[in-house]
């Protein structure tokens, strides 16, 4: 599936149901307590649940992407497109980070350790033009979803490839996934495949059915 389809095409291999059901909750609002909260006082966001463990959650496909098929796409509204082999990934300044996750079906996990490349040494490498505002995810499954820059270039985000001292495994989006901290956890993109800057918002595969654009897990904006 090639990496630019367009958002809101479904490839074959996703699961129609899980996705038809899904849908079904943003039209009825489900899991919504109507509750904000704020996030520096409140650790965790309203209706979440605490979690140990690390749920597998995907669209029916988990590619498995190796050292040799990885590539990472930076481009767009940007002076410097780039293009990476993990390897070439690897050798960039790297970072540990610690922060907490929360989905949207309700979980949320505290105190998770991280090990990637920070937001900003990408950004500072690819080198955005003024007129970029926006970042559009596009994984290896075909699966895209859409942020805005200033909050993609937020300190906490990271290109992760390690969790709790280990790779990351295939089923939680390894060899290299997004992790954006501060958003509902679909904002994170698994197995990610390029990262394309463009000047104007373009929602991606949950935000064009009923999701939430901007997913501020203490406004509780779980559907939009």
């Amino acid at each position: 599936m090639p990496a630019d389809d367009p958002p809101g095409d479904e490839p074959a291999d996703f699961n129609a149901k899980l996705i038809a059901r899904k849908q079904e909750w943003a039209r009825d609002g489900r899991l919504l307590t109507g509750t904000t909260a704020d996030p520096a006082r409140d650790r965790l966001p309203p209706g979440q649940r605490l979690v140990k463990d690390w749920p597998v959650l995907d669209l029916g496909a988990q590619p498995d992407i190796t050292p040799t098929r990885f590539r990472l796409d930076i481009d767009g509204a940007v002076r410097r497109p780039i293009s990476l082999r993990l390897d070439e990934f690897l050798a960039l300044p790297q970072q540990d980070s610690l922060s907490d996750i929360h989905c949207v079906t309700q979980w949320s996990r505290y105190d998770n350790h991280w090990r990637g490349v920070a937001s900003r040494t990408l950004l500072d490498l690819v080198e955005p033009r003024e007129s970029a505002r926006h970042v559009l995810f596009h994984a290896h499954d075909g699966y895209t979803t859409n942020v805005r820059l200033d909050q993609f270039a937020a300190p906490d985000v990271f290109l992760v490839h390690q969790w709790e001292g280990h790779p990351i495994d295939r089923r939680h989006g390894g060899p290299v996934r997004v992790l954006i901290p501060r958003l509902y956890f679909w904002k994170s993109p698994k197995w990610i495949r390029r990262i394309e800057l463009t000047t104007a918002d373009r929602p991606g595969f949950w935000e064009t059915r009923g999701y939430h654009n901007n997913a501020d897990p203490w406004a509780e904006e779980r559907y939009g």
